[in-house]
């Protein structure tokens, strides 16, 4: 309990330096974090240790109220990123909206311009440890994501997904209230 409290005096020293940081949320003692001011945290988000967002450019990340956050996510958003509420990310973690392009041989990657896809994680959505979310991503509303799960593309809510590269194994029918 002790050091929860350390976590809420942190995020309440940051406050200053983050665009939000709403009531009740801690912060675990991050690893990196570039665009201080780009980056709004709503009211009861839980973020443990080792945290390291990166916000470029014209960027700007967003996470809703009453996340939870496991030890080491790793965010770089160069769009606007978006983490609904209710989310629950489990450790190791990457979210991304960077693609980096390889289209000059020779030249070395980081050399070369980034290309930004819209990510977007819905609500009450459940990510597995090691998860990996690339840019361009859409998860809708109630999915879970599996451990270790590398995801890119349109994912509808309800959806239950895994695998590398991730597919749809099972999805839920809002209408008939079922599994299929």
């Amino acid at each position: 309990m002790i050091y929860k409290i350390s976590w809420l005096i942190r995020a309440l020293l940051y406050k200053s330096f983050f665009f939000e940081i709403g009531f009740l949320s801690y912060l675990g003692k991050p690893k990196y974090i570039y665009g201080f001011r780009k980056i709004n945290i709503g009211s009861r988000v839980r973020i443990m240790p080792g945290l390291r967002f990166e916000v470029h450019g014209d960027g700007k990340l967003v996470i809703s109220d009453n996340c939870s956050i496991g030890n080491d996510l790793h965010v770089a958003a160069g769009g606007h990123l978006i983490i609904s509420s209710g989310a629950l990310i489990s450790s190791c973690v990457l979210i991304t909206d960077i693609d980096h392009n390889y289209t000059q041989f020779g030249v070395p990657v980081f050399d070369q311009e980034v290309k930004i896809n819209k990510t977007f994680i819905g609500r009450n959505v459940f990510i597995g440890a090691g998860a990996k979310i690339l840019a361009g991503t859409f998860v809708g509303d109630g999915c879970v994501i599996g451990a270790n799960a590398v995801v890119r593309g349109h994912f509808p809510a309800g959806s239950v997904i895994v695998g590398a590269p991730a597919r749809v194994h099972k999805s839920y029918d809002l209408v008939k209230k079922q599994w299929h």
